[in-house]
């Protein structure tokens, strides 16, 4: 097992190697990227995020349709469509579980959310003596769902049910990490970077237990806590740089 310095060397080595643009390209993140305007990588980001269980190039073209049936135009569309466009998405397919009615219903709760706030970070906001995005998930899941049961809450992850929230908390990293590598937007300016942590999932979660990171089977939010405190170890102002060098690693295989 390596020791914390060794493993810090080696892991500080694979984010760097990965944390490239030409990662974008065959990323979900690339969706986003298409924009300029904040709110447009807002929800084309948070909707690409939403679907990103499975294969990653099927993500990619369940997210462009997505784009297509928003003329491309995501907050545009989100503020001025009608009812007759939504009613013609409830009956599409859009990736496995998440379908045409998940869709609609997400637009609609974005309509309602960015008549009240100019953007989303506002929903996420961190409060002291806070030091991750268990509650600010949780805040921004009742707003955004709203009251009102819909099979769509099942796509909003909560983790006080102990889910990892894996899909929320890579479009987190997306938003609020700051680094000019080309690959993180970081255009929330009020949220600090160092409250981030790894988005959890199958591959960043054996890789971790390969390298001794965590030692929980369960790849729920027990275990993004456990990881927090030593990837925070390793660098306490950005650590959520790791996720590149354990998706790396993953994606390689170079550690079997």
């Amino acid at each position: 097992m390596l020791k914390l310095e060794e493993l810090k060397i080696f892991l500080d080595e694979k984010a760097d190697q990965y944390n490239r643009p030409d990662f974008i390209e065959h990323d979900p993140i690339q969706i986003p990227h298409r924009f300029s305007l904040k709110q447009d990588i807002e929800i084309a980001g948070f909707l690409a995020a939403t679907i990103s269980w499975g294969n990653r190039k099927a993500i990619i073209k369940s997210a462009e349709k997505m784009l297509e049936i928003m003329g491309n135009s995501p907050y545009d569309f989100v503020m001025n469509y009608s009812e007759k466009d939504l009613q013609e998405i409830q009956g599409k397919s859009i990736h496995r579980t998440f379908n045409g009615e998940d869709f609609a219903y997400f637009i609609r709760q974005f309509n309602r959310i960015y008549k009240e706030n100019e953007n989303l970070e506002d929903l996420f906001t961190v409060n002291d003596p806070e030091t991750n995005f268990l509650h600010a998930i949780e805040r921004f899941r009742s707003r955004f769902l709203g009251v009102e049961k819909h099979r769509s809450h099942k796509h909003v992850s909560s983790p006080y049910k102990n889910s990892s929230t894996k899909r929320i908390i890579m479009f987190l990293r997306w938003m609020v990490r700051k680094d000019r590598r080309g690959v993180d937007f970081g255009i929330w300016e009020n949220i600090d970077q160092k409250h981030l942590s790894i988005p959890l999932d199958v591959h960043t979660g054996n890789i971790s237990r390969k390298l001794g990171l965590i030692s929980r089977t369960q790849n729920d939010w027990k275990t993004v806590e456990e990881l927090d405190l030593i990837i925070r170890k390793l660098d306490e102002t950005d650590p959520a740089k790791y996720d590149f060098a354990l998706f790396g690693l993953g994606v390689t295989k170079e550690i079997i």
